[in-house]
Formats: structure tokens, C-alpha cells, sequence
């Protein structure tokens, strides 16, 4: 990750959104295909995690990717941020090419899927995307988010797979390890984007978020796990 802010700056915070659970999660691969809507689930999951950010501080804005899951889960966010929503197509799902709409059953009895798990870096989906690609779009998507909102606390509405390539590239987590990491279902992972480089703050959070203490954090400062 290239990002970078100037010394002694304050860090840029970015709250990053794992829409809700829609009517396949878990049972389908739906990846950029239209027309998958959020659950009734989906939608109280959503409502929550806007509930649990509205404790962090002022929020500058609110990202998205352009599929209507994470629209929906946006739009519920919104309503408690006070602020509009913004589609930004790096934040989309992977490409999943040939692979779009298959039951996750069947793909992890694939051969092929081991290398999905355990070897990324040198996958590329049937007729879609890579991961390597994927993590160099994701990188960029969240460098133009930092620089368009330096020393402020944006929120970034994406899918499973590029949040974990975001938050490893914060870690400095080789591309190889990302699908060790869990992001459920309106989880929130935050990262910091401070002058020394990222620190991760949150993964995988349905908890409370108040107690990382963004709003007041110094310039610099790597706040605190949660």
C-alpha cells in the first residue's frame, strides 16, 4: 500500500463495511451478478452496524461498492451518520468470471479451490479477475479515499474478499495468507492511515467500536485492538 500522509498529520481512519447477509450467503458465489438484495437479516445487520458507528465521531463519508447489497447496507449506515452515500466502483466485488453464481459446494470440490484458500497470488478466477489484481485495486480504491479525506474517518461499504486483501496490505500480511482472516456479515475492520504507515484498529468487529477512541485519537497515534 502506497498510501501516505504527511508528518505529523492526523491519520486518516477507514471503517471498512462487509455488507449484510443477502438470501445466498454461504450457499452461492453471486459475485458482481445484479439483482441480489439484502435479507431481512441483511437489513437489521445493517441498521446495527450504523448504530455501532454513529459511536466513533463525525464521519466524513460514506463509500460503497455499486451492487444493490451494499447499496442497501449503505443506504441503512447512512441513516445514522447523517451523511449521503457515494458508489466507488474499487471498492466492487472480485470478478468472479465462469465462476459468478456457482454453489459453493460444488467450487470447493474443485481442484482448482485449494489454490483460492492457499495459493491466491497465483490464481486467477475463470474469465474474471485475479487476485493480484484485485489487491492492486483495492490499494488504489483506498488511496484515493485517504487522500481525498485527509486526517478524517470515512466509511468504505465492500464485499468478504477485498476488505481481507485491504486490511492484510495494512498488516504487511503476504497476499498468500489473506484467506486466513474472517469478515462476516456488516463486520466492521478499521485501519488507520497515519504519516508512519497503517495500523489495523479492528477486524472482523460486531461489537462495539466507541472504546477505539477514533474521534480523539493524537496525529500519529495507533490507538487501540479491538
Amino acid at each position: 500500500m502506497a498510501t501516505r500522509t504527511p508528518a505529523g498529520a492526523r491519520p486518516t481512519v477507514v471503517c471498512f463495511v462487509r455488507h449484510g447477509t443477502t438470501p445466498t450467503t454461504g450457499k452461492i458465489l453471486p459475485g458482481r451478478a445484479k439483482g441480489l438484495h439484502l435479507a431481512e437479516s441483511g437489513l437489521a445487520e445493517a441498521d446495527r452496524a450504523g448504530a455501532r458507528l454513529a459511536g466513533i465521531g463525525p464521519v466524513a463519508a460514506l463509500y460503497c461498492s455499486p451492487l444493490e447489497r451494499a447499496r442497501e447496507t449503505a443506504k441503512a449506515i447512512a441513516r445514522h451518520l447523517a451523511v449521503a452515500v457515494t458508489v466507488e466502483r474499487g471498492l466492487l466485488e472480485c470478478d468472479f468470471g465462469e465462476w459468478t453464481g456457482a454453489e459453493l459446494a460444488a467450487l470447493r470440490k474443485l481442484p482448482e479451490w485449494d489454490a483460492v484458500i492457499h495459493h491466491p497470488s497465483g490464481f486467477r478466477f475463470p474469465g474474471g479477475e485475479s487476485f493480484v489484481e484485485l489487491q492492486g485495486r483495492m490499494a488504489a480504491a483506498v488511496e484515493r479515499l485517504v487522500e481525498r479525506h485527509r486526517g478524517q474517518t470515512v466509511v468504505a461499504v465492500s464485499h468478504a474478499d477485498p476488505i481481507k486483501i485491504a486490511v492484510g496490505d495494512a498488516m504487511g500480511v503476504p497476499l498468500d495468507l489473506v484467506q486466513r482472516t474472517v469478515v462476516s456479515p456488516c463486520s466492521v475492520s478499521v485501519v488507520s492511515y497515519a504519516p508512519g504507515g497503517p495500523a489495523v484498529l479492528a477486524v472482523n468487529s460486531t461489537g462495539e467500536l466507541s472504546a477505539l477512541g477514533i474521534a480523539a485519537s493524537a496525529p500519529g497515534e495507533r490507538g487501540r485492538q479491538a
